[in-house]
């Protein structure tokens, strides 16, 4: 069964989409569907165009609309900047398409309510790219949580920490405009850790946060002295009560000296606990109090043919996997979902439940006080 593929941004993340695509077909086969690159839309005419040469796209445009609204589009791929998520995704649904947008969902919890809702009410496929849930790792480790093998969870503690940004000579972005990113650090990479503990643990029920700007003024461009307010955070470090009764401790940096991708996490519970870092990515640390070398403390597991997902890569344990593979692993499972009607995890409901969480945040920061993530109403799993 053909999927023909509506992409709607040719820049980087675009490019990403497209390779995840063409590399789940060459890696599961076309059992879950063929992707067709059928239409292709950027602002740029020239980004647009390029894109079609060298992604293989049949037709280009620099109107998403036309997208949204040609018939022999099949699912609407959205990898523009974040603020114009909602529009596209809105349209794409109101069209009845299927949609896979790359988070966040939207830049509001009210907004990723309203789209869930509306996705629910079409019956399409509705799929949010927080890539980190498909990582080999975290299917491995909510066996084990599953499986009770951790016990009652107790804690959770991760942070995601970059030095991207640490330059302050750097000049400003649209990351740094809060109408065009929602938030800063919190949105861009602790979102992806929230999605992880959202897969493995449920729904974050309150939470009490801390922000900084730590580069308070960038220069407009490269070598320029006019400086431009940066608005949202560089650091953000959260306390959160989990609905299963675990406790969390989440942080987040954009100007992190030494790291690079940084997004570390561990698990504690009353019969084990797990570590896990994606710098180290196919290395899994384990630590279970019945197990006969339990005085020796944790142990490496490492990924493998046995783990969900990774079998699709290699053959033998060892081998390390990378971003792109958990990438190529959304889109097989997208597809999966679209030829197949399998079952997913990052749907939009997924998808504002992090955005709920997200928006709590940064109130909870600005007003340095306990706030619920669900007073508000809406959906939750």
């Amino acid at each position: 069964m053909d999927v023909r593929i509506g992409l709607i941004g040719a820049g980087w993340m675009g490019k990403a989409h497209t390779s995840a695509f063409a590399n789940a077909l060459m890696a599961f086969g076309p059992e879950y569907g063929t992707p067709v690159f059928e239409v292709v839309s950027d602002v740029s005419e020239d980004a647009a165009k390029a894109a079609k040469e060298q992604l293989g796209f049949a037709r280009y445009t620099t109107s998403w609309e036309e997208v949204i609204q040609d018939e022999r589009v099949d699912l609407i791929d959205i990898a523009t900047p974040n603020a114009f998520h909602y529009e596209i995704a809105k349209a794409a649904l109101t069209h009845g398409k299927n949609v896979y947008c790359e988070k966040p969902l939207t830049l509001s919890a009210e907004q990723s309510v309203e789209l869930a809702q509306l996705a629910k009410d079409k019956g399409v496929v509705n799929y949010v790219g927080y890539n980190n849930v498909m990582n080999p790792a975290n299917a491995y480790i909510k066996t084990l949580i599953d499986k009770n093998k951790l016990g009652k969870i107790v804690k959770f503690s991760g942070t995601y920490d970059q030095d991207g940004l640490l330059d302050a000579s750097l000049p400003i972005t649209w990351r740094h405009i809060n109408k065009f990113s929602g938030s800063g650090a919190l949105g861009d990479l602790g979102s992806h850790l929230l999605s992880i503990s959202q897969y493995l643990l449920g729904n974050i029920e309150n939470v009490n946060a801390l922000s900084k700007i730590i580069i308070q003024e960038r220069p407009v461009k490269v070598g320029s002295a006019e400086m431009a307010e940066v608005e949202n955070d560089d650091v953000i470090s959260i306390l959160a009560n989990y609905q299963n009764g675990a406790i969390g401790m989440i942080s987040a940096s954009r100007i992190a000296a030494g790291r690079k991708n940084y997004l570390a996490y561990e698990i504690q519970g009353t019969e084990g606990s797990v570590y896990y870092s994606l710098e180290n990515m196919n290395e899994v640390h384990v630590y279970f109090t019945g197990d006969d070398s339990a005085d020796r403390g944790f142990r490496k597991v490492f990924l493998g043919p046995d783990h969900k997902g990774y079998s699709a890569f290699y053959p033998a344990a060892g081998i390390a996997i990378g971003y792109n593979d958990m990438k190529v692993l959304e889109a097989h499972e997208l597809l999966a979902a679209v030829t197949k009607g399998t079952s997913y995890a990052c749907d939009f409901e997924f998808g504002a439940n992090i955005d709920k969480t997200v928006s709590a945040i940064l109130v909870s920061a600005q007003e340095q006080r306990w706030i619920n993530v669900h007073e508000k109403g809406g959906i939750t799993v």
